[in-house]
């Protein structure tokens, strides 16, 4: 199982009162609209619950788990409304591209500052790193300096925009790490970004 998966059957799953009461597990889907899994194991016996919209009750370590059972989602949201509503929000994931050779974002990028800006708000982030990157056209100690570059440049913007500078992580893989695998010396577009992640 994958670590978003985990999360959301980790960070989904509610347990109500304690050993001899009555506990009810449930599933629910991630952003993505995957479930995950879990196995639940006591001294009654063995159940797995991987199904969105089902539930296990236990009724004490030495009783049987049920089997599953149904649960809307407008029951889930009444029963663990405090639980759900405490949840952080995903992290998200931006690329920003670059002009060749500079500093410059490509403009359809320069639009998406502001959608950085409203993620970074509507988490309230203090975390958020920014991550340059280049084709493989130049030398590598070239690409290097241009890719830190490259995130300082869109750390300057956000920063401009209201960002605390020390909220903000900078690193750099010049031509290290690219999103398309090139041949030395070739100009490829989508390697020249920047990565920018809000948590």
């Amino acid at each position: 199982m994958n670590r978003i998966c985990c999360f959301a059957v980790v960070s989904m799953l509610a347990l109500v009162g304690c050993s001899g009461k009555e506990n009810l597990i449930v599933l629910t889907p991630n952003a993505g609209g995957t479930a995950g899994a879990m196995e639940l194991t006591n001294e009654g016996g063995v159940v797995t619950l991987d199904q969105a919209g089902k539930a296990i009750i236990v009724k004490g370590r030495q009783a049987k788990p049920s089997n599953l059972v149904d649960i809307s989602d407008a029951e889930t949201r009444a029963l663990f409304q405090d639980a759900l509503n405490a949840q952080p929000l995903a992290p998200q994931s931006f690329l920003l591209y670059f002009e060749f050779g500079t500093e410059n974002l490509t403009a359809e990028s320069t639009q998406l500052i502001d959608v950085i800006l409203q993620s970074i708000h509507e988490r309230d982030s203090r975390d958020i790193s920014v991550v340059g990157h280049t084709d493989r056209a130049g030398d590598y100690e070239y690409n290097l300096a241009l890719s830190l570059t490259r995130a300082k440049s869109v750390r300057d913007l956000l920063v401009e925009r209201g960002v605390a500078a020390d909220f903000i992580q900078l690193s750099s893989h010049g031509e290290g790490n690219p999103l398309v695998s090139t041949a030395d010396n070739i100009a490829e577009a989508k390697n020249r970004r920047v990565e920018v992640m809000v948590r």
